[in-house]
């Protein structure tokens, strides 16, 4: 069969035709060589976001946008979504706008529900959140931040305003003059140094032996502290308190009149005896020496002893 010339010029006119549809689709973000489904997403505001910008899973690009419009009864955004990928994308799955970086511009992501079972199917419209991208959170960190300095310079400013009233030329001046003491001091600071390091290095040998000695001395201490630590000072101790808890156990045998001791300090009775004994002894001593011819009796021709005559006490305190 013979194809004419007319035919050839219509099939070409129909190439051209599906080949321009083609290609506008495909611009416009559809392919129509592909299967694919349609979803929407609502927004208060999409602003950095643009048609044909990429729908990414995860990060993998699985669609495109294809419009935005303005709806005039909510004043929302619509965004009409095309998902290539037959993963499946649960009801409760939300769709953000985000920002990958500081140049690509923001794009959409689907963050699927892998708990839900219920799929959405062509038409859906999601939930739609807005992601804070990274020039987001800068501008949140650096708007306190901010407000911090300009504070802070405030602060400054007064700060200075009022150093500048404190500082009359009579203040400036003492300033100066503090200042021209405090590098005078520092001057003579120096020149002191350098003249201790001059005794130091004088003296060097002089102290390389005090601390020989002091090292030495230090080894005795040491010494003396490895021999007081092999003394048996706690045994030492101990018998103390052993002594100490008899000395206390006889004090308390004296307190209650035990033995001869504890009776001599807590028997009024022995006290009286002895103190009449004492007495009686005094007297005897006294008579003793007023009459001792009644005791001592020496006599050639038997003479008769005198009678005794009991001394009284205020003689014996007169004598």
């Amino acid at each position: 069969m013979k194809i004419t010339r007319e035919i050839k010029t219509a099939i070409l006119v129909i190439a051209s035709i599906l080949l321009f549809i083609w290609g506008y689709s495909f611009l416009q973000g559809r392919d129509l060589l592909s299967s694919y489904r349609m979803f929407y997403v609502q927004y208060e505001n999409v602003e950095g976001l643009s048609s044909s910008a990429p729908v990414t899973i995860n990060g993998l690009t699985v669609g495109r946008i294809t419009k935005i419009e303005l709806i005039p009864a909510t004043g929302k955004l619509q965004v009409e979504i095309q998902v290539k990928s037959d993963f499946p994308i649960s009801k409760s799955s939300t769709v953000d706008i985000y920002e990958p970086g500081l140049i690509g511009g923001k794009q959409i992501q689907i963050v699927p529900n892998l708990q839900d079972t219920q799929l959405a199917e062509s038409g859906y419209t999601f939930k739609g959140r807005i992601v804070p991208g990274l020039t987001g959170l800068v501008g949140e960190k650096l708007t306190p931040l901010q407000e911090k300095i300009e504070k802070v310079a405030l602060s400054a400013d007064v700060l200075l305003t009022n150093l500048n009233d404190v500082l009359d030329a009579k203040s400036k001046a003492n300033l100066r003059e503090s200042i021209a003491k405090l590098n005078s001091l520092m001057d003579e600071f120096g020149k002191a140094s350098k003249s201790v390091n001059q005794i130091i290095d004088k003296n060097q040998a002089n102290i390389d032996g005090s601390l020989a000695n002091l090292n030495k001395t230090t080894a005795n201490f040491s010494k003396i502290s490895d021999t007081l630590a092999k003394a048996k000072i706690g045994q030492a101790i101990n018998h103390f308190e052993q002594s100490l808890k008899s000395v206390d156990k006889m004090m308390s045998n004296l307190e209650q009149g035990k033995g001869t001791m504890g009776k001599l300090l807590t028997d009024d009775q022995l006290y009286k005896n002895l103190n009449s004994t004492s007495t009686e002894l005094e007297l005897l001593l006294q008579d003793l020496r007023l009459n001792p011819t009644r005791y001592i009796n020496v006599s050639l021709f038997g003479k008769k002893n005198k009678p005794y005559v009991a001394p009284k006490p205020q003689d014996s305190i007169s004598n």
